[in-house]
């Protein structure tokens, strides 16, 4: 008898349909083809062992099991219950008249229980493009697969409840998911807020632009000056994600296991805060079998790398081609994965060695070179791409016993919101361009013009400062994003000369 189930294949943030056929005839060997791994061709004792489990067997006959497309490699243990729920019903222990119309996913213990699988969501995207009915999957992942609308989603807790589900001895609850309810629930629901930070003013002006155009930027100063704890509060005066950004960094999040038992959506911008001594790998993405990295954990968010001299420089010049490009390809012999990676860098470091290089009050220890030989540890492209650079000066006493309550995440976002609201409108019919951070050279040009009075200032800092052609733009893009707060059309001087003292590392004076 042959019999058909369906699964899914994961394959960056997409999810591609298989087919299990089983054949079963006389005899008693088992072959399974279509290109499976180890994981899946273990999947034989885990299912024999979960159906004696239960009350069940694999019947003693020739089985044949076929994975198609069989060009595409099946990867991982996710396919168990796709493949036991065909065996089955080969064997007619179960209906088969459901079977088409679901897509039936999970990993097998050996007492048949049922283990969470990565992707839910993306899979269940996949059967709803592709007109299934439901979904079964381990009840850990229902929530997230049900945010997919139209989409009967079952979540199981292990071998025996499919099985009777399909014969329909027992009726499994549905589980929905309110998507817009689940998704403004905990919109803006943030752990930190600036009005927690004393003092710092023109530090949250920095972020504030930062947040507003989606530019880079790099906080440098001494060991307790606050650079990680205004770094964590960025987020919260992000503009919120909209619904489709939600589902897509939920997407990158499911792939990676990362979204946690019973948890459906992401409705907030992520922050991802990778130590310095990860690697190259685990910050791009990659693997034997391709995996998202940090920079694409932290899309539509902040990727944060404190310490930033610490990390390897290998590691930071993997960078360099997704600040450009906003994606990631990861490319392997037999595949090639493309991973979204449109984040905001946010930086932070020690002017020196010693952490005190320009510190008001205390005296640096390092000697002469080592502060510059230890900014150079990155390379000068990658500080090119970093748009605004700024330096954190310790608060004093009387900042940090006032009680004045400082300005709330709140204000500052609204704020950001309203220059946001400018750059979609200016960027409507440009695809993939929603934030100045993100213009061409060439739409710059259009963009951002500028009087003579604002080319004269701007020649003076180039020659001063000995700044590249992508610094010279990045003055301009911040300067078009300081002019949108100020809700002005053209970029004025005082534009201009805030921009160009937001590039503290160009200065000929540092680190001599």
């Amino acid at each position: 008898m042959l019999v058909k189930t369906f699964g899914c294949a994961v394959f960056g943030i997409h999810a591609i349909t298989v087919t299990v056929e089983i054949y079963m005839d006389q005899g008693i060997q088992f072959f399974m083809v279509g290109l499976p791994d180890n994981a899946v061709k273990e999947s034989h004792q885990r299912i024999e062992s979960a159906l004696r489990n239960n009350g069940y067997r694999i019947p003693g006959k020739k089985i044949v099991i076929n994975m198609a497309p069989a060009d595409i490699r099946k990867e991982g243990s996710s396919y168990d219950l796709t493949i036991a729920m065909a065996i089955l019903a080969a064997n007619e222990t179960i209906k088969s008249d459901k079977l088409e119309h679901f897509i039936i996913m999970g990993e097998l213990s050996l007492d048949g229980s049922l283990l969470p699988i990565k992707g839910a969501l993306p899979i269940a995207i996949e059967a709803q493009k592709r007109g299934f009915k439901g979904i079964i999957l381990p009840v850990q992942n229902a929530r997230e697969a049900a945010i997919v609308s139209d989409m009967e989603v079952y979540g199981v807790k292990d071998i025996k409840e499919v099985i009777d589900f399909l014969n329909d001895s027992i009726a499994i609850e549905r589980t929905i998911v309110n998507t817009k309810e689940e998704f403004y629930r905990h919109l803006c629901e943030y752990e930190y807020d600036f009005s927690e930070v004393k003092g710092q003013e023109n530090i949250k002006r920095a972020l504030e632009i930062a947040a507003a155009g989606g530019h880079n930027v790099i906080l440098i100063g001494p060991p307790g000056a606050g650079k990680t704890m205004l770094a964590k509060r960025l987020p919260s005066i992000l503009p919120p994600l909209n619904l489709q950004e939600a589902l897509e960094t939920t997407k990158i999040h499911s792939v990676a296991g990362k979204l946690g038992n019973h948890h459906s959506l992401i409705s907030i911008r992520p922050f991802r805060s990778p130590h310095h001594t990860i690697s190259d790998i685990a910050l791009v993405g990659g693997g034997g079998i391709p995996q998202p990295g940090e920079i694409s954990l932290a899309h539509n968010g902040v990727l944060f790398l404190d310490e930033l001299p610490e990390f390897k420089r290998p590691v930071l010049e993997v960078l360099r081609q997704p600040l450009e490009d906003r994606v990631v390809t990861i490319s392997r012999a037999k595949i090639s994965v493309e991973y979204p990676a449109s984040f905001m860098l946010v930086a932070a470091m020690n002017p020196c060695p010693c952490g005190y290089y320009n510190h008001p009050r205390l005296d640096c220890q390092c000697g002469a070179g080592v502060v510059q030989k230890y900014i150079n540890k990155i390379s000068g492209p990658l500080f090119d791409r970093i748009d605004i650079h700024v330096e954190v000066i310790p608060v004093p006493y009387k900042e940090l016993i006032n009680s004045h309550s400082a300005e709330k995440s709140e204000t500052i976002r609204n704020r950001v919101i309203a220059a946001r609201a400018i750059q979609e409108k200016r960027f409507e019919t440009m695809k993939g361009i929603y934030c100045n951070a993100q213009m061409s050279s060439s739409l710059l040009r259009k963009t951002c013009r500028i009087d003579e009075v604002g080319h004269a200032l701007l020649k003076t800092a180039m020659e001063k400062l000995g700044l590249s052609a992508r610094a010279f733009d990045r003055i301009l893009k911040v300067s078009r994003t300081i002019a949108d707060l100020d809700n002005s059309d053209n970029i004025r001087t005082e534009h201009l000369a805030e921009a160009i003292n937001y590039r503290s590392l160009d200065r000929d004076n540092w680190g001599k």
